[in-house]
């Protein structure tokens, strides 16, 4: 998220009525597949992995900035970047595209590294998509599958 851009101001939610799970770039390790595995658990029906634009983190990786714990967290995005065949953190519809695909990569590293919300995916307990929040201009925009 960006600013102020809370998720429960992007959706229209009171506070309390979303479970949100954040890290820069919307990358996937355990403690987050962990979170979603309990809101899954506890009767959450849909998760949204939710990428924007001007992403520091995915700038960083098309940088290939190098800091402490960072440089893992971004090692995490360069894959995104070599599938969107994109490298110029300078140029807003690069960076852009670099972070749709890697909320699409998010998506499916969520269902391939938990067996747990994959089974519940799989059997229509839960929904999972991915959307793209323009900081510029306030719109969320989900992602086609």
């Amino acid at each position: 998220m960006h600013g102020l851009a809370r998720p429960e101001i992007l959706f229209d939610e009171g506070i309390g009525n979303l479970f949100g799970v954040r890290v820069a770039g919307n990358v996937v390790n355990e403690d987050e597949l962990g979170s979603l595995e309990y809101v899954a658990k506890v009767g959450a029906k849909l998760i949204v992995v939710l990428g924007h634009t001007s992403c520091g983190a995915v700038k960083g990786a098309l940088d290939d900035v190098k800091l402490g714990n960072l440089t893992g967290l971004l090692a995490k995005i360069r894959p995104a970047a070599a599938a969107a065949h994109c490298g110029d953190s300078h140029d807003d519809a690069c960076v852009t595209k670099v972070a749709e695909e890697n909320v699409r990569r998010s998506m499916q590293e969520i269902r391939e590294h938990s067996a747990y919300l994959k089974s519940y995916l799989d059997a229509g307990k839960i929904r999972l998509t991915g959307a793209m929040y323009d900081v510029a201009t306030g719109k969320v925009t989900f992602l086609e599958p």
